[in-house]
């Protein structure tokens, strides 16, 4: 399995995942031109991608989706203005197939109509897709323990946001149940999670005014030695709105 983090922040995310000839977007909220400067370096045209898995409807996720045809799509019922067909919508825990890929939708915690997030399992390999949530249940948990790859959400440092110039509305939504993981709720949650099968992580959507790269992985790696005694061997690093973050076996050729 391969994978590569396009855009990841408050201002556009996006993710392609590829096994064997099966090609996949999770979300579009990027510009058509964007998405393809940064489709085009791996080699992968809009014509190559079979599924747009959509985890909700907030526009730093879905302002770019008409990139793709609409028979493309899929997400959660009520999600989307459009009416899909029916086997375009997905259910919670119910897995299904694209190609050589086995998806299973799994429930978030959101201030959006049926936020969903991602466990992806193809070959021997498998990736946690998991952004945009305030904390995960239990029953999630259990489904995610000692995968592949991570892609998780890790958005804001607690004191850079509540000193931020951000209202005192939009900061208790953020840091809610409804809201986004900080980093040390990411980093909690990923210190129970990361297990011997786990290759690497991603901290995903980190906000730009209330956090940055460093901080996030420093506490990391700082929750790390707190819960587990020692740092995981694994690779961690940030996702980013500059540039893509490729991560999976791009050893070997996309088809």
């Amino acid at each position: 399995m391969k994978y590569c983090l396009l855009s990841s922040g408050s201002q556009g995310n996006s993710a392609f995942v590829c096994q064997g000839e099966t090609k996949i977007l999770i979300d579009c909220g990027i510009t058509k031109k964007r998405l393809l400067e940064r489709l085009t370096p791996l080699g992968v045209g809009l014509d190559e991608i079979q599924r747009l898995l959509i985890t909700h409807g907030h526009v730093d996720h879905v302002s770019g989706i008409k990139a793709l045809p609409e028979e493309k799509w899929m997400t959660s019922p009520q999600v989307l203005k459009e009416e899909l067909a029916p086997e375009q919508y997905f259910s919670p825990y119910v897995p299904f197939q694209v190609g050589e890929l086995t998806i299973t939708p799994l429930p978030l915690s959101h201030d959006a109509t049926n936020t969903v997030g991602f466990l992806i399992e193809g070959g021997n390999e498998s990736l946690v897709y998991i952004t945009d949530t305030g904390y995960l249940k239990e029953k999630v948990l259990k489904r995610i323990a000692d995968k592949t790859y991570y892609i998780f959400e890790s958005n804001h440092d607690t004191k850079m946001l509540f000193t931020s110039k951000r209202s005192p509305f939009l900061i208790r939504r953020i840091h809610s149940n409804i809201g986004h993981l900080d980093n040390v709720e990411s980093a909690s949650y990923l210190a129970g999670l990361i297990g011997q099968d786990t290759k690497e992580v991603t901290l995903a959507h980190l906000s730009d005014e209330c956090n940055t790269p460093d901080l996030a992985l420093e506490t990391f790696k700082t929750v790390m030695i707190s819960e587990l005694g020692h740092e995981p061997d694994v690779l961690v690093r940030c996702g980013s709105i500059k540039e893509e973050v490729k991560g999976g076996d791009w050893e070997k050729d996309l088809s």
